[in-house]
C-alpha cells in the first residue's frame, strides 16, 4: 500500500513539474507582467474617479459662475450647461427664450479630499444675490434663477444648513430665496460658452459691469 502511495505521489509531482515548465515560460512571464500592469492602471483610474464629486449651481449667467470655481484648489473642472427643465436637447436659444424650463448652471467637478462641498457653497453665496427671486442681476427670468441642485441627501443637508446659517449670521434673518432642488440631467452648453471668460475677457468684463453684477456683489459682500 505504501509503495502504491509513493508511486502516485511521484507521478503527481512529475505532473506538476511538467505543467509548470509548460506554462511558466518567458512568454507567460511577459503576459503576467502586462496583465498586472493593466490591472494596476485600471485600479489607479478607479481610485482617481472615486476621489471626485459633482456640484451643480445656478446663479444667473453661467459665464460668470465658471470663473469663481475655476480658480479654487481642488476643483478639477467646470462646465456651463443647462438642467432642471423638460426639453430633451436644450440649446442656448431655447433656454434663453425661457420656454424650456431649464436653468443656466455650472457643473463643478471637485476633489473632496482637497475642497469640501461646504467650501464650494461659501464661494457660491459670495457670487450671487440671494434675495433676488426673478433672476440674477440684469438677467431676468426663471432660466436665470439662483438654485442649488443637490446630488445626494448629504449635499441637501449641507446646503440647507449653509442657507440657514447665512440667513441668521449674515443678514439678520432676512429671507434667502435661493431654492434647493434635486439634481436632474445635466446638458453641457455649446462649445463657445465653455471658458468664455478666458476666450473673450474684454467682452466678459464689460458684460459683468453693464449687468451690475460686480456692483451688487460689492454692496452685499463688500470687497471679499
Amino acid at each position: 500500500m505504501s509503495k502504491l502511495f509513493a508511486k502516485k505521489s511521484s507521478m503527481y509531482i512529475k505532473f506538476n513539474l511538467s505543467v509548470r515548465e509548460r506554462f511558466l515560460t518567458p512568454k507567460t512571464h511577459r503576459f503576467c507582467a502586462i496583465f498586472v500592469f493593466l490591472l494596476a492602471s485600471f485600479y489607479s483610474v478607479c481610485s482617481a474617479n472615486s476621489h471626485s464629486n459633482t456640484a451643480i449651481f445656478a446663479g444667473g449667467c453661467f459665464w460668470c459662475m465658471e470663473y469663481p470655481f475655476d480658480r479654487l484648489e481642488g476643483v478639477l473642472s467646470t462646465k456651463p450647461g443647462y438642467t432642471g427643465g423638460v426639453s430633451p436637447n436644450p440649446s442656448y436659444e431655447v433656454v434663453s427664450g425661457g420656454m424650456s424650463g431649464h436653468v443656466e448652471v455650472v457643473q463643478v467637478i471637485f476633489d473632496p479630499t482637497k475642497i469640501s462641498y461646504k467650501q464650494l457653497l461659501e464661494v457660491y453665496w459670495k457670487n450671487i444675490d440671494p434675495f433676488q427671486g426673478n433672476g440674477q442681476f440684469c438677467d431676468i427670468g426663471l432660466q436665470y434663477k439662483a438654485i442649488i441642485f443637490v446630488n445626494s441627501s448629504v449635499q441637501k443637508l449641507i446646503a440647507e444648513e449653509s442657507r440657514q446659517n447665512l440667513e441668521k449670521s449674515y443678514f439678520g434673518n432676512e429671507a434667502i430665496v435661493v431654492e434647493i432642488r434635486p439634481a436632474s440631467v445635466f446638458f453641457e452648453a455649446e462649445t463657445y460658452h465653455q471658458d468664455y471668460y478666458q476666450k473673450n475677457p474684454i467682452r466678459y468684463k464689460l458684460y459683468r459691469y453693464q449687468c451690475g453684477r460686480d456692483q451688487r456683489l460689492r454692496e452685499l459682500w463688500g470687497s471679499q
